[in-house]
């Protein structure tokens, strides 16, 4: 169980107006008054210590609205792929990983929540991955916010699943309970050709304005208040290792699911590692 300082910590977000403040933080960052972005840029960037020279873009104002600095594409070789059968898909520190125990996901020490509420409520997807393994990639304001795919999938399926939208850092994640599986959130659904069925969910967060992949385009807003579902089963869609599958404006987390004896995370693979886009993640497992 979380200590009371850790509870104390996250009471105030219980009382926030999330998603007006969500509303709100988007507006913001879309707008393009050169008055605006002249200021928040540089100052976001020497707050966080965002490093510019790995950016394609790297003259701060030559960004005509913050998503669009926030969402930078980096320079080319920037992230190199590691030789290896899954390679990280993100920028940012790792929060937990390893065994999914039966249906539940280890979110931090005293918390755990399901896959089937993970995923939307859908049992016959959930069974997929029990007694399956799992990683979850926290990306803080500082990284680079674009998602990619770490092994070649087919699309198969997306599930817009709304929820709360708290902060999804470090502390949060300790004192509130089920908070990946409370939070909105988008499901996307793969087929690997060597590896089977994955799942990559992209987990909103207090601020996160909106979540976006290259198929689709933004997912959120709008925001119904019900379950959406895409399925993919009449198109092709295939996405390679290390090709972009969506981005976040404004940062948040990645879950990962994968079924029983699929892979083996490295072992230096341990809560708060910092992670980067293409490194080695994980080996297949043996069959």
């Amino acid at each position: 169980m979380p200590d009371l300082s850790e509870r104390m910590a996250v009471l105030p977000q219980y009382l926030l107006p999330k998603k007006l403040m969500t509303e709100f933080a988007g507006w913001c960052a879309a707008s393009r008054s050169r008055a605006w972005t002249s200021r928040v840029i540089p100052w976001f960037i020497a707050r966080y210590g965002v490093d510019m020279s790995e950016a394609a873009e790297p003259d701060a104002a030559a960004y005509a609205c913050f998503n669009d600095f926030f969402t930078r594409a980096l320079r080319d070789g920037a992230r190199p792929l590691a030789e290896a059968d899954f390679v990280c898909p993100v920028d940012g520190a790792v929060s937990q990983c390893g065994a999914i125990e039966g249906d539940r996901i280890l979110q931090a020490k005293g918390h755990s929540y399901s896959v089937q509420a993970m995923v939307g409520g859908d049992a016959r997807l959930a069974a997929l991955f029990e007694q399956g393994e799992f990683a979850t990639v926290y990306l803080s304001p500082k990284d680079y916010h674009r998602i990619h795919m770490p092994c070649d999938g087919r699309l198969v399926r997306m599930i817009h699943v709304p929820g709360d939208l708290f902060s999804v850092n470090p502390t949060t994640a300790r004192g509130v309970p089920g908070l990946f599986a409370r939070n909105e959130r988008v499901v996307c659904v793969f087929d690997s050709p060597a590896h089977g069925a994955f799942v990559m969910a992209l987990v909103g967060a207090t601020i996160v304005g909106s979540m976006a992949t290259v198929w689709h385009g933004l997912v959120n807003p709008p925001r119904p208040g019900v379950v959406r579902e895409w399925h993919y089963d009449d198109r092709s869609i295939l996405l390679r290792q290390g090709e972009e599958m969506g981005r976040f404006l404004l940062g948040s987390t990645v879950v990962l699911l994968f079924p029983k004896d699929t892979l083996r995370f490295r072992a230096d693979w341990l809560p708060m590692r910092p992670v980067r886009m293409g490194e080695a993640m994980a080996a297949a497992s043996p069959h």
